[in-house]
């Protein structure tokens, strides 16, 4: 790319540690070495101010998004109210996405999930019109799709929902994150799509630890000799914490499981249920959210540590997900050489396991099987070496930055113009 180019990303939140602020960084950075500037439209960002542009509203914990949300969903009718609540919303929005381009005189956008995951409807209507009338392209690089979860089964928001998540207009090219979205869309939409799986910086391995991360085990309280089980998702039914809390118990070793997120968008019952269940069975469970982020915050009197250093404090990853759209966690793990038991979702079974990766699966629950090889990983280091590099190896050559350029380049040379 010889001239540079200007590209706006756009979402409810472009920040912390979810998934999808994760997976934009590492965009941006493939962006940028493919000579482009980076620009930002969401409720909350993490990104330089100069380069931002904030609208409360496009955040889905705005009070009037919750509100909508709470009209729209589990209702099969909608109040004339909520409906003009959504188009004064949406209009809003509109208007700022217009300053926004022209403040930052972008060429391009990529909205991320705001025009697949209808978390604030509201947004998804105003990129659909504003694209509408102006033509700009855009990538909408798709995460889930509402049709994937439970919560949006019932609703009023139907004719929304068919409209712009995701919208078929002839300025957006479709992004999905795996095979089986591809084909739910093309079947859904009639929608053509480019697969793009979720990438790490595999051409540079992480660092070794330091000594703010050394101190991580003892300021959790993991005490001399415990393994350190490390679940690092949300705190979501989904993620089937559970079943990692059951293998904690049943190997029988002193470990302790950390939980490195918080619950995020979806309440506090699971949590409540987890420390319920934890209890009862009697495993050593570290709830601590509060003690990650996306960067380091040292100085602090109870120090906040990156996720990276729990990786890389780890003696094993739990990943006992019932669903996921590709697997941050599971990409994450193999790029910090660490070894997973994880429960084979559809999605590792159809894109994933099939390059060859070495894990400890399990399907519906944990088995003595799975107890029994999770320990021998855990008191055999020369086998999980081996484990650890071979897998490493795959990452470098099928989940790398340089695979995620070569795509890239394909979906913004079209739009040089």
């Amino acid at each position: 790319m010889h001239e540079p180019r200007r590209i706006g990303f756009v979402s409810t939140r472009l920040a912390g540690t979810d998934g999808v602020s994760l997976e934009v960084v590492k965009w941006v950075n493939a962006l940028e070495a493919l000579n482009c500037e980076c620009f930002f439209f969401a409720g909350e960002s993490d990104w330089p101010s100069d380069r931002t542009y904030l609208v409360p509203e496009a955040h889905f914990t705005h009070p009037d998004v919750l509100a909508l949300n709470a009209a729209l969903f589990w209702n099969y009718t909608r109040t004339p109210e909520t409906s003009k609540a959504v188009r004064r919303l949406a209009e809003h929005l509109k208007d700022h996405l217009y300053q926004f381009v022209r403040r930052f005189n972008l060429q391009m956008l990529i909205a991320e999930n705001a025009l697949s995951l209808p978390m604030n409807i509201p947004l998804g209507l105003a990129l659909t019109e504003f694209i509408a009338e102006t033509s700009i392209a855009t990538i909408g690089h798709h995460h889930d799709f509402y049709w994937e979860r439970e919560r949006y089964a019932v609703s009023a928001a139907e004719d929304y929902l068919r409209t712009a998540f995701p919208p078929t207009l002839h300025a957006i090219q479709h992004v999905v994150i795996n095979s089986f979205a591809s084909r739910q869309l093309a079947l859904r939409t009639g929608s053509n799509s480019v697969l793009i799986p979720n990438v790490m910086n595999f051409a540079e391995p992480p660092p070794p630890p330091d000594a703010h991360a050394a101190g991580l085990r003892a300021e959790l309280g993991i005490r001399p000799g415990e393994y350190l089980l490390l679940q690092p998702t949300r705190i979501v039914p989904r993620k089937r914490i559970e079943l990692a809390i059951t293998l904690a118990r049943e190997l029988e070793l002193p470990c302790a499981l950390v939980i490195s997120h918080a619950s995020g968008d979806e309440g506090e019952a699971y949590q409540a249920f987890l420390e319920r269940y934890a209890q009862a069975i009697g495993a050593r469970v570290l709830f601590a959210a509060d003690r990650f982020d996306h960067v380091r915050q040292p100085g602090n009197d109870r120090p906040v540590y990156a996720l990276a250093d729990a990786y890389q404090q780890a003696d094993l990853v739990t990943y006992p997900s019932r669903v996921e759209g590709f697997g941050n966690a599971f990409l994450e793990t193999i790029y910090y050489r660490r070894p997973i038991v994880m429960s084979t979702y559809e999605i590792f079974k159809t894109d994933i396991e099939p390059k060859g990766f070495w894990v400890v699966g399990f399907e519906d629950f944990v088995t003595d099987e799975t107890v029994r090889q999770t320990r021998e990983i855990l008191e055999n280091p020369a086998r999980t070496a081996e484990i650890v590099e071979h897998n490493y190896e795959l990452g470098r050559h099928y989940y790398s930055y340089r695979a995620l350029e070569e795509k890239l380049v394909s979906l913004i040379t079209p739009h040089s113009g």
